[in-house]
């Protein structure tokens, strides 16, 4: 048999009773069509534990206490489908069940957004829930202002919403649709009095403001990696990944412009994915400090006002 031929739904009911039996078949499926992962999870057996429990509204982290649940009638088709769904479209899980997570927090996402997966997300985390504070970011409250450029989904204006409590957050994305995503995202998590959502084009929507912190995920995607995607990846919007040739665009004309929106004693925190070499050869004057991740080493810098030529007016 066609592994991707469409299999019959009404027998695969029949026949699987339990959470396990349909782990077990999906990540048999997902197998045999050599599908591809990387939002949010790295392999089959990960991705058809996220597609389940995600669907069933069930904890995502947390798969050993419901394996030999027996699901009901309804529950079973509908995870039927979806594994289907997900073998015959080739969509990533993310998007056929409308959620994505960040460190556990859960935020909706479609395919107008790119499924989140920042690196930034876990540094906020790990640096503002060291019991010692963090070691490079400012302190969470004193921080009046941040822009959250390239926001798509809207996750890292939500999450810098909620690290700095007293900080308008500004959220700057050149998509239309993306921000309607974002919308969703602020209204769910209550954050709708700090977050200001403004098309255009990185900072030409705030001209004239200047912030304490400014966070970025840009495209960073080369054209080589990107015309050589599998369709897991294809399935986002290619603006949200194209960085131009070499992937560094949109973070140089950043570099270039970030000085003018910021306050002394501030900084920029930007993903560029694999352009290190890159820009420390382009930009051997600046002093960027690259943070270390669970999956990376420098994919995420740090760079303070000061650093970037901004002076706090005392000279």
């Amino acid at each position: 048999m066609n592994q991707n031929e469409i299999i019959d739904q009404t027998a695969v009911v029949t026949e699987l009773v339990t959470l396990r039996d349909y782990w077990r078949y999906a990540i048999s499926r997902f197998n045999a069509a050599e599908l591809s992962y990387g939002h949010g999870t790295d392999t089959a057996s990960d991705d058809a534990a996220f597609l389940i429990l995600d669907s069933l509204e069930l904890p995502i982290d947390v798969l050993d206490p419901f394996l030999d649940a027996k699901l009901l009638p309804a529950e079973r088709r509908m995870l039927a489908e979806r594994i289907e769904m997900r073998v015959m479209s080739r969509k990533p899980s993310a998007y056929i069940t409308g959620r994505s997570y960040i460190q556990g927090v859960r935020f909706h996402v479609d395919e107008r957004v790119i499924v989140p997966r920042s690196h930034i997300g876990e540094i906020l985390f790990s640096e503002y829930l060291n019991e010692n504070g963090s070691a490079f970011l400012p302190d969470p409250m004193l921080v009046e202002s941040a822009v959250d450029l390239c926001t798509g989904s809207g996750c890292l204006a939500v999450l810098a919403a909620k690290f700095y409590p007293n900080a308008r957050v500004d959220a700057v994305d050149l998509s239309a649709d993306a921000l309607d995503v974002a919308a969703i995202n602020v209204e769910a998590h209550e954050v709708e009095d700090q977050v200001e959502l403004l098309e255009g084009d990185l900072f030409a929507p705030i001209a004239g403001r200047t912030y304490d912190l400014i966070i970025t995920n840009p495209p960073y995607v080369d054209h080589e990696a990107l015309d050589g995607y599998p369709p897991e990846y294809q399935a986002e919007p290619r603006l949200a990944h194209d960085g131009g040739v070499d992937g560094l665009d949109l973070v140089r004309r950043i570099l270039s412009d970030a000085p003018q929106f910021l306050n002394a004693g501030g900084g920029l925190l930007c993903e560029i994915g694999s352009g290190r070499e890159i820009l420390e050869e382009e930009f051997p004057h600046l002093d960027f400090a690259w943070i270390e991740t669970a999956q990376s080493q420098d994919a995420v810098f740090w760079i303070s006002a000061e650093a970037l030529g901004v002076s706090d007016g005392t000279d």
